[in-house]
């Protein structure tokens, strides 16, 4: 059903049919949409988040200039794999099998079989797609002896037959494209990349130059070098744009760029070292805010700026700056916590024309919300069974009055299954009185934190004990969500 049949399908007339003609200028086409996803990358990382960055983002910088930037904005999770999960599904990762943690790279696939992305939605709505970067969500992986699939068990990476096809990955899920790693692009073996279905070369056991890893067989093509990957990835997502520009002009692109900087190991490549004040973890942030700018001068160059929707933000927080730098800002917590430097993150969009540049928005948004927003673009309305916790941000990209909230409620998850609910100025953690990730898993009958953000940004009054009746409140809607199998409005 196309846009115009939908609206008369709900009793709209013409004027409602004449708000998408209004909205994209009389395009042609729906807009291009690149997604741009850091890995660790903190609220305190970039420039135009934090003065005082050690960190030069340029780019990002000038990003915000020309479009929006968000101060409240979150990931679904503190950590990676649940993340992704959320961003292309629309759900969060706690309704999936996997409860707490992450995966590694022989792990199966975790995003369900018929569960619509973020990549089939714009699919069928005529978008040339690609995935390029860290996937991280499980693959089925060939081996050299045939065995029934479990999907809580891991393949042994010596079984592993790396010249047969791996299935089930990233082009079953909506992508016309895919050019990655498995997993931690370096941090976790098989060390290569894959293109499509196939690895590219045959990863060797390899002996380990870090002292922590020598418990472990390491897999790795001949000639890798974790310092390009993030290099190799820019330019591949660059030529894929440039590919679909040339040969399909008429028809809109999707591109997922989940890079791997600057997760450890903190190994800059040669171009970037040196350029921050904050180490090597501080020189790949410079290295991901060069990719963003190579991408911008890409589309500058194809002229296809003005009808493309460009977000840039990260997977979760930050680990812990050097030399002074706060990577997570004055947020309290870090990368895996509970607390706001787990899970709030820097999110900026730029679309010209359309979305007013210069502007900030306080709305609270999440990540989980790119496929609503996605079909509110493409004039498509969800089924009820995708995007269960997906709610369309596109008035806040727009700078729209609101009324009211997008959301009821956020809920925050932590990197070892401690849930906290978020809704207006109230935050509650449940179950724990820590940041919910070293300190272990959450403890039935435990108590746990209550903060007024509105009041205590930075999460230093717990109101647990004084305010029983929000306590109570905001724990029954996280149980409605969680029995419901929902968030979303009905």
């Amino acid at each position: 059903m196309n846009r115009r049949e939908f609206l008369k399908a709900v009793g709209f007339g013409a004027a409602a049919l004449a708000v998408p003609r209004a909205l994209f200028g009389g395009q042609k086409k729906n807009p291009n949409i690149i997604f741009i996803m850091a890995d660790d990358m903190g609220y305190g990382d970039v420039g135009c988040y934090n003065p005082e960055s050690k960190i030069p983002t340029p780019n990002i910088d000038k990003l915000a200039t020309e479009g929006v930037r968000f101060t409240d904005a979150h990931t679904p999770s503190a950590v990676c794999t649940p993340t992704r999960y959320g961003v292309l599904t629309g759900r969060y990762c706690w309704r999936s099998r996997l409860k707490r943690g992450v995966f590694g790279g022989f792990n199966r696939p975790l995003i369900e079989k018929d569960c619509m992305t973020v990549a089939s939605l714009l699919k069928e709505h005529g978008y040339g797609t690609a995935c390029i970067g860290k996937w991280h969500l499980g693959l089925n992986w060939a081996t050299k002896k045939e065995r029934p699939a479990d999907l809580e068990e891991d393949y042994e990476q010596m079984e592993v037959d790396f010249s047969k096809p791996i299935k089930d990955g990233p082009r079953t899920l909506g992508f016309d494209y895919f050019f990655g790693t498995a997993a931690c692009t370096t941090d976790d073996p098989p060390w290569c990349f894959i293109e499509n279905e196939y690895t590219l070369g045959i990863p060797n056991i390899v002996s380990p130059e870090d002292p922590a890893d020598e418990d472990r067989e390491l897999l790795m093509v001949p000639g890798w070098r974790h310092e390009d990957a993030d290099i190799e990835f820019t330019n591949k997502a660059i030529a894929f744009i440039e590919k679909q520009v040339e040969s399909k002009p008429e028809n809109p692109f999707f591109v997922y760029l989940p890079l791997s900087v600057p997760h450890i190991p903190w190994l800059p490549p040669d171009c970037v070292k040196g350029k921050s004040k904050a180490g090597p973890r501080g020189d790949q942030v410079v290295l991901f805010d060069w990719s963003v700018g190579q991408v911008v001068k890409t589309l500058d160059k194809l002229g296809i700026s003005d009808n493309t929707l460009l977000i840039v933000t990260s997977d979760n927080g930050p680990r812990e700056g050097i030399n002074g730098h706060k990577s997570a800002g004055d947020l309290r917590g870090l990368k895996g916590g509970i607390w706001e430097g787990g899970h709030r993150v820097p999110f900026i969009a730029r679309w010209p024309g359309k979305i007013k540049a210069g502007t900030t928005c306080d709305e609270v948004v999440c990540l989980t919300d790119l496929i609503a927003t996605c079909a509110a673009i493409v004039g498509a309305e969800l089924p009820n069974d995708a995007g269960q916790d997906s709610f369309n941000i596109l008035p806040a990209l727009l700078g729209e009055k609101l009324d009211e909230p997008i959301r009821e409620a956020i809920v925050h998850h932590s990197g070892s299954g401690v849930f906290a609910i978020r809704q207006g100025e109230w935050k509650l953690i449940l179950e724990s009185k820590g940041a919910g990730y070293h300190d272990g898993p959450p403890k039935a009958g435990l108590p746990g934190q209550l903060y007024n953000l509105a009041d205590d940004p930075y999460e230093k009054n717990d109101l647990w004990a004084k305010c029983p009746e929000i306590v109570k409140r905001l724990t029954k809607l996280l149980d409605k969500y969680k029995k419901q199998g929902y968030s979303k409005k009905a």
